[in-house]
């Protein structure tokens, strides 16, 4: 049967049948996306508050990201770092310039880019810091998330993500969130990064006490440790700078980039930071087939125009200052976390099923995530103010 002429509830029968259960969609089967707004496949709109997990920053079908990827699939898709392509070096050097960094190391995803970073941090300790090889450690916060790969599930405090994947790699230490003092009684000579999400996603949308990450800083420079900040979901203009970490006027030593960096068109991750960490890495050491391909670097290069202009930092301020009051006026709403267009919505105890309640908002044309059975809003940052208001006054109806 032509896939175009299929039913809703053909595609799910068909996902179910020979799809892994890897995940538990919603009951929505998208077709197109414009903006904000995505269509079913029976001609449904749905207002976007989900943002492809922070992906979709610039909204569905960007002209501009469009165009980029079909006029470069009309000249090259694939070369491999065994030659170069006229598409690589400006694209590092573009994003670098945009995140005040000074190397650039390409992957794919955001997973990718956490692991070639613990890599990088690893390789540093023992050649620069002389920390006994085998010894390295890094720090992480408790209710990260970093990805799924097995070295990350590793350090993971989500039972979830562990269960059945163990032995579990080592090298890692756990520490609270937000807890400097933890995390200065966990530093010790072997440390050699500390790695940390600026804004907890996955978590709520976790905001840290302010100076936290400023006191980090401080604890990294006093140890010699390398300060590396996940930015895949938090960065890239989703809460209102550039990079997340630019809200406390502080610098990581290395960061890792993915999800909207090419606007969710296809998978484009990155390392970034300072010439002498990455540095580290030599030739035959890391690699990735499809890393940096030109398809990758050039719609890439098109998101970091976009970003270049200041547009979208500046609307997710401004909109996302909006987003906040408006939610945290609701009715069984008890808090209203993040920055930008990004928030985590504390739901009253008695609304606590967050699941429940996505399901009762899809049903009304809003798409919206849960976190740890709670709401996470995170529309493109193309929406206007009219459109928050309309997502917004779902949620309002579904609460009430």
């Amino acid at each position: 049967m032509p896939v175009d002429v299929l039913s809703a509830q053909d595609h799910i029968s068909l996902a179910e049948r020979w799809g892994a259960h890897d995940s538990v969609p919603f009951p929505v089967v998208l077709s197109e996306g414009e903006g904000a707004w995505m269509t079913d496949v029976e001609g449904r709109r749905y207002l976007d508050f989900h943002g492809g997990y922070s992906a979709s920053n610039f909204g569905h079908g960007h002209p501009e990201l469009v165009a980029a990827a079909k006029a470069q699939l009309d000249r090259m898709t694939l070369s491999t770092r065994a030659f170069h392509h006229d598409q690589y070096g400006p694209f590092c050097r573009e994003l670098a310039e945009l995140t005040g960094t000074e190397t650039v190391l390409l992957s794919n995803s955001g997973g990718e880019a956490v692991d070639t970073a613990v890599k990088i941090a690893r390789k540093w300790a023992y050649q620069v810091k002389g920390v006994p090889d085998g010894a390295a450690e890094i720090i992480v916060a408790g209710a990260n998330f970093h990805g799924r790969t097995t070295t990350i599930v590793s350090f993971s405090t989500q039972a979830s993500h562990r269960a059945g994947f163990g032995p579990f790699t080592p090298g890692f230490k756990v520490v609270p969130f937000g807890d400097i003092d933890a995390l200065r009684s966990a530093i010790t000579g072997n440390t050699a990064a500390v790695l940390l999400e600026p804004i907890q996603g996955e978590a709520g949308v976790i905001v840290p006490p302010k100076g936290y990450l400023g006191e980090v800083r401080e604890l990294c420079d006093e140890s010699n440790t390398l300060f590396v900040a996940d930015e895949v979901q938090c960065g890239m203009a989703r809460a209102g700078s550039t990079l997340a970490l630019d809200h406390e006027g502080v610098r990581a030593d290395m960061y890792t980039l993915g999800k909207s960096l090419s606007g969710g068109l296809l998978p484009v991750s990155a390392v970034v930071g300072r010439a002498d960490v990455l540095g580290v890495i030599t030739p035959g050491d890391h690699g990735s087939t499809f890393g940096g391909n030109p398809l990758a670097c050039a719609v890439g290069r098109a998101a970091v125009r976009l970003l270049a202009t200041g547009e979208f930092q500046a609307r997710s301020r401004e909109l996302g200052a909006h987003l906040h009051a408006r939610l945290a006026e609701l009715d069984g709403v008890t808090e209203v976390r993040g920055r930008g267009l990004w928030a985590g919505v504390q739901l009253a105890q008695e609304r606590v099923a967050g699941r429940r309640v996505t399901e009762e908002l899809a049903e009304r044309g809003l798409l919206c995530k849960e976190a740890k059975g709670h709401l996470r809003v995170a529309p493109p940052l193309v929406v206007t103010r009219e459109e928050i208001d309309l997502g917004v006054d779902i949620i309002a109806d579904v609460l009430g």
